[in-house]
């Protein structure tokens, strides 16, 4: 698949990189939640400070996450978190995958708030997942088309498993996505790279400096 096909779709003719337009546009931010993001704190992959995975977390991905974060605020559009959180305390309505992989984050456990920087407004949804596809264990389709998203800007953690499951289910849904490059990261730059190329059919691969320069087009 190429993202260079123009399609005439609703009156309008689209393509994966089609400029954004005003109101309809939605960054989601995926799962940006202390366990994943501060060193030692995730039990299946603990990883410490000076890990490739927490440099990247924090010299690239938060600080580019925030810019864009702020941009999509000015610009009056829409923003949506994900996290990782059981329903229940004991993680008994977790997938079976999740039970397999021993992940659980405790409803209202503090190490399943979203970190600091990316503080959600009282406007912005925090949708919380018991799987690693955003669209399987929520109701964010309904959310997203209720406000009136057809631009699905997608950043988070981890590259490969739950942004790479949001981008295709997306865009199998009719959205068109957005994946920002420099505002994801997984366990090692080749991961990262290889699943970028692997649903790289699915969306629109770009970097934050760009989205911003999108986003400023629109006002706000």
């Amino acid at each position: 698949m190429s993202d260079l096909i123009s399609i005439e779709y609703g009156g309008k003719t689209l393509r994966r990189d089609s400029a954004y337009t005003k109101g309809s546009c939605t960054l989601l931010l995926v799962d940006m939640q202390r366990i994943w993001a501060e060193p030692m704190m995730d039990p299946t992959h603990p990883m410490p400070a000076d890990s490739y995975f927490m440099q990247r977390v924090h010299e690239v991905v938060i600080p580019n996450q925030v810019k864009i974060l702020n941009a999509f605020r000015k610009a009056d559009e829409n923003v949506c978190h994900t996290i990782i959180e059981s329903l229940t305390a004991d993680g008994r309505d977790r997938s079976l995958d999740h039970k397999l992989s021993a992940m659980h984050v405790p409803k209202g456990a503090p190490e399943g708030a979203i970190i600091a920087p990316l503080t959600p407004t009282e406007n912005e949804p925090v949708l919380p997942k018991t799987s690693s596809g955003l669209f399987n264990s929520t109701n964010a389709d309904y959310v997203l088309r209720n406000l009136n998203t057809r631009f699905l800007i997608i950043a988070g953690i981890v590259t490969d498993q739950c942004v790479d499951m949001a981008v295709r289910d997306a865009a199998d849904r009719g959205y068109l996505v957005t994946v920002v490059k420099d505002a994801c990261a997984t366990y090692t730059p080749e991961r990262h790279e290889a699943a970028l190329r692997a649903y790289g059919g699915y969306c629109w691969i770009t970097d934050t400096d760009t989205v911003l320069a999108r986003l400023a087009a629109l006002g706000g």
